[in-house]
């Protein structure tokens, strides 16, 4: 049985992005095929949470070889964007251009379904410690409610 939804993604507007690619750019140094973000529906600092969403593409770069005829987004990318959305949140909480939010490690990763190309992943994050050389967060992954995916993400500046 999955755990409690991090977020009442209820309570948002998923229809509505705060921060658009252009927005996540201008913190996260994550380009081309790498970039697993293609908005921030919610960016709550004070609540000390964020959401975001990765609207995948039917002809993504893994969708011609993970799983030929039946392709599979990776989960190992479904915790690269959870990282991408956690770093979002560290670099925008601490200013330091010249570093990224790198992993540390992750914990209690579960898959709890799949992710396929044309789908819309939505992805919370929610803080459980957070500061300048450490941060952790607690991730789940949402596909038309479901979630496909929970993971606590470890991340320190590089």
């Amino acid at each position: 049985m999955p755990p409690m939804q991090l977020v009442d993604l209820d309570a948002l507007d998923l229809n509505s992005l705060q921060l658009g690619p252009d927005e996540i750019r201008a913190v996260n140094p994550h380009r081309h095929e790498m970039e697993l973000l293609t908005g921030i529906i919610r960016f709550a600092p004070e609540e000390g949470f964020i959401v975001g969403e990765l609207q995948l593409a039917e002809d993504a770069f893994w969708v011609r070889g993970h799983i030929p005829g039946r392709p599979i987004f990776p989960g190992v990318l479904m915790v690269e964007a959870a990282a991408q959305l956690c770093s979002y949140y560290w670099r925008a909480t601490f200013d330091q251009p010249d570093r990224f939010f790198g992993f540390g490690g992750i914990r209690d990763t579960r898959f709890r379904g799949t992710v396929t190309p044309g789908e819309r992943l939505i992805i919370a994050g929610k803080v459980v410690n957070l500061r300048p050389r450490r941060a952790i967060f607690d991730t789940q992954g949402f596909v038309d409610g479901t979630m496909v995916f929970e993971s606590q993400i470890i991340g320190m500046p590089v």
